[in-house]
């Protein structure tokens, strides 16, 4: 088995970090605003036992906000959601011990030390974040792995694990057919192997298996069992207990309870209504008049889509082709010849998406959430991918996880890069919340500034 040396030294590193940070920044404030008790020693003293509060207080929360399970495979945006909780949910109790406390250090001006906190926080543990990825991609720190038995549930992982290389893993083939255990432990040791991955669906009988999951376990070797791509059981039942005895029950999203739905709904409303008011009714003009001048045909493209449970709505866009007869049969490829000048750059910036709010304030779409398909590809994939009608779920949305992380367009393997976006769906179903669709929204403006290079 491979040894991790470092990896506990390197959270509390990063806690130490983060208790500095929160120490100069109270401290900043406490004596920026109280001049006359600089020097006063006792004073200094009750307030050590008040930071002391604050940093068990700190240290408490990250038991629920998990900002300190930091799995290499985390991603920026689940990464950020985490944070912003865990900020915001410390704030509140901050300003709670203030309202209740005469202790002058909890009451400093507390809307500019929440903002020099969070901005100072934020960019520690990004650097943090950033600069462990990159020490990842350059292939130190990095976690030795290896499959047995693969298929096209192998496949998609290791299609992910070999493209991010900032997730540090670095994988090992095993070249024999037959499982020899003696070959196998060599195997092991030779390569120093941390993590051994399997499909649930292999081809191994069940000696065979069982021997393999005792000599994982003798040689401390991690095991991982991947779901079948073709199978949502994994999806559809969460694990509880009746006493003693596990049972699994059917799963209840967090958009099936009402309270959820109706925050994502009311927030959808307001903030279709902003935009469509203060950008979309200046914006809408000047767009239409570029489609206008640059091909012949309306200024919209109407197309029916998927929605919540299925319900087929219209999906209106800006045209970004020209008119044709395989618009709502063929996806767009490289260099697509029916795409027009203006046409392009709506799609590099997503504006093409924009007449979407109007979709959004009829109930037939949300701000996040699976992006709708052409009805034609859902048509092709649903039988092929189990999982497939989890997307239909929850509504579509204009923007999603799938897409701020890249998962659009139809480059490289489609097969494999359509399981991955599915598989990010999915994750969005199950692990809704607020946060996350804040997280995912701010995402998405910085790809509508930068542009997105897999946008096509």
């Amino acid at each position: 088995m491979q040894r991790i040396r470092y990896s506990r030294y390197l959270k509390s590193i990063i806690i130490l970090l983060d208790l500095l940070v929160i120490a100069s920044i109270f401290i900043f404030f406490f004596v920026s605003r109280n001049q006359n008790l600089k020097y006063n020693q006792e004073t200094w003293y009750q307030n050590v036992f008040s930071l002391v509060l604050l940093f068990l207080f700190w240290m408490l929360l990250s038991g629920r906000t998990r900002i300190y399970n930091i799995p290499r495979n985390l991603t920026y945006t689940l990464f950020l959601e985490r944070l912003l909780v865990h900020f915001l949910l410390f704030i509140l109790g901050v300003l709670l011990i203030g309202k209740v406390s005469y202790n002058v250090f909890f009451n400093s001006d507390i809307y500019w030390l929440s903002f020099y906190l969070f901005f100072f926080i934020f960019l520690t543990k990004s650097l943090i974040y950033f600069g462990i990825k990159y020490v990842r991609s350059l292939g130190i720190n990095h976690r030795n792995i290896m499959f047995l038995h693969e298929d096209s549930s192998t496949e998609v992982l290791k299609n992910i694990l070999t493209e991010r290389r900032d997730y540090g893993y670095k994988i090992f083939e095993y070249k024999n057919p037959e499982i020899k255990p003696e070959e196998l432990i060599e195997f092991w040791k030779t390569n120093g192997i941390h993590t051994l991955f399997i499909p649930i669906e292999n081809s191994f009988n069940e000696k065979t298996e069982k021997e393999i999951f005792k000599l994982a376990e003798a040689n401390k070797v991690h095991i991982s069992l991947i779901p079948s791509i073709t199978q949502s059981d994994f999806f559809l039942y969460d694990m509880g207990y009746i006493q003693t005895q596990p049972v699994l029950n059917q799963a209840k999203y967090p958009l099936d309870y009402y309270s959820n739905f109706l925050l994502k709904r009311i927030f959808d409303i307001v903030f279709s209504s902003i935009i469509l008011v203060c950008i979309c009714s200046w914006l809408f003009p000047l767009i239409a008049i570029l489609i206008k001048s640059s091909s012949k045909g309306p200024v919209f493209f109407i197309q029916k889509r998927y929605g919540f449970h299925e319900e087929v709505f219209d999906c209106i866009k800006f045209r970004t082709m020209v008119v044709n007869n395989e618009s709502s049969t063929k996806t767009t490829s490289e260099n697509d010849s029916r795409i027009t000048r203006i046409g392009k750059f709506l799609r590099k910036t997503s504006l093409d998406e924009m007449p979407q709010f109007l979709n959004v304030l009829k109930g037939e779409m949300s701000i996040v959430g699976p992006r709708p398909h052409m009805l034609a590809v859902d048509n092709y994939y649903k039988p092929k991918i189990g999982r497939y009608s989890l997307r239909s779920m929850v509504s579509p949305g204009i923007t999603g996880l799938a897409q701020v992380n890249g998962l659009r367009g139809d480059a490289g393997d489609v097969e494999v890069e359509m399981n991955k976006r599915v598989l990010a769906d999915a994750f969005y179903v199950r692990n809704w919340s607020f946060v996350l669709d804040l997280v995912i929204i701010l995402k998405t403006v910085l790809l509508v500034i930068t542009g997105d290079k897999n946008a096509k």
